[in-house]
């Protein structure tokens, strides 16, 4: 009994220390993914009026950061590496120089039309600025704890969905542990952050459902079907996004030229798929997927194609949002075929992409109620739990690790 019951267990002095921490980093990185995300969110609105006169020049784009990360990167170039080193305890130092670097080049590459996401930049964000904080506290595992406290602060900032951001700190380190001993000041800074970058107008997606859907024997077996293929469909992204950096490397060696030559195939790509329909976040066909709009039987497996391209060239971002947008567009797509309502499907594939991608259990069912609803969790849980099983021997975070038995 006594293993179990000193696990966790802090002084209530600590425990207070870490709340105040908690409040303090959650507001520090509500402000930065404010400005990231704004930011961000004028930039598509530039990219969608001008992109004629973008998109040639995404190549161009692309050796600028090439040249930043050469340039001034140093141990920033490993990105979310770097912070899965430090949270596992093999690397010790998050330079400051990564939040610029990350922020201008995100920016760059959703400004010419690059297929990326956002949430690895908040990540990244929020776990350089937590870094810093270790300087203030000597207990054991100090530099883990705030630097997950960081990631939750970075995911819940920008996503403002403060539950999800919660567990998928705590759970995407290390597959099947969650990481408790960071409990408190995550709770702490993920609703500080959340709140902050709302009160600062940043934008949160919602659709809640209207209905509740029954779970009988027939929708059990349909969620496990739906399960199974949106969990191939996020294997399959993790797969081609292994595949397509190891061949760019391979075959294009200098960066400067993988990324310039890259970048002007996917140019051309791009303005010829519905001319830009697969550039940037993908939110537009999220609300396709949401709003009746047309959404192609392709829409997925395009976005999918696109964004594994774009951050195999070496262009910045994440690969969360696109993977929402995969999910929901094949959600739409599947719905008629199961004859279940699209809303519902594009919902359960909206988290269970990201899921299967990811590696996380919890997270995908947060977000499935902050976003959708609570009401629809039974059936979000169903299609989320087959779609993690299916293989997690993948993910787009290639340092996360598998908890042995013993642990």
């Amino acid at each position: 009994m006594d293993k179990i019951r000193d696990s966790y267990q802090h002084s209530y002095a600590l425990c207070l220390r870490l709340g105040i921490a908690g409040v303090v980093i959650g507001l520090v990185v509500g402000i930065l993914a404010t400005i990231f995300g704004r930011t961000l969110l004028y930039v598509g609105e530039l990219r969608s009026v001008a992109l004629p006169y973008l998109l040639p020049f995404l190549g161009l784009a692309g050796l600028v950061i090439v040249f930043f990360y050469q340039r001034f990167g140093k141990e920033a170039q490993k990105g979310m590496a770097l912070i899965f080193e430090v949270a596992q305890g093999d690397s010790k130092t998050i330079p400051l120089r990564l939040i610029p670097l990350v922020m201008v080049s995100t920016w760059l590459t959703h400004l010419f039309g690059g297929s990326a996401g956002r949430e690895g930049v908040a990540v990244q964000l929020g776990a350089t600025i937590s870094h810093r904080f270790n300087a203030y506290f000597t207990f054991p595992h100090s530099a883990q704890v705030l630097l997950v406290t960081g990631m939750a602060a970075g995911f819940a900032g920008l996503f403002q969905t403060p539950l999800a951001a919660l567990f998928f700190a705590l759970e995407v380190i290390t597959i099947g542990n969650l990481q408790l001993y960071a409990l408190i000041p995550c709770l702490f800074a993920v609703y500080t952050a959340s709140s902050f970058s709302h009160l600062l107008g940043l934008e949160k997606f919602s659709h809640l459902l209207s209905f509740t859907q029954n779970l009988t024997v027939e929708v059990f077996l349909k969620c496990i079907f739906l399960g199974l293929l949106f969990g191939l469909t996020g294997n399959l992204f993790v797969f081609l996004q292994s595949l397509l950096k190891k061949q760019a490397t391979r075959y294009l060696k200098n960066p400067y030229w993988r990324i310039v030559v890259m970048g002007a195939l996917l140019s051309l790509a791009l303005a010829l798929a519905h001319f830009g329909r697969y550039a940037g976040l993908g939110t537009n066909l999220i609300e396709a997927s949401f709003s009746n709009h047309q959404i192609y039987g392709y829409d997925f497996l395009l976005k999918l194609l696109f964004t594994t391209l774009t951050l195999a060239a070496g262009f910045q971002g994440g690969e969360v949002t696109p993977l929402f947008a995969i999910g929901a567009s094949l959600g739409a797509v599947l719905a008629p075929i199961f004859g279940l309502p699209i809303e519902l499907v594009a919902a359960a594939g909206y988290i269970s992409v990201f899921a299967s991608a990811t590696n996380t259990l919890l997270a995908p069912m947060m977000i499935g109620g902050e976003v959708f609803g609570f009401q629809n969790l039974p059936f979000f849980a169903i299609v989320v739990i087959i779609s993690y099983m299916l293989d997690r021997r993948q993910s787009i975070y290639g340092l996360q690790r598998i908890a042995s038995m013993g642990e």
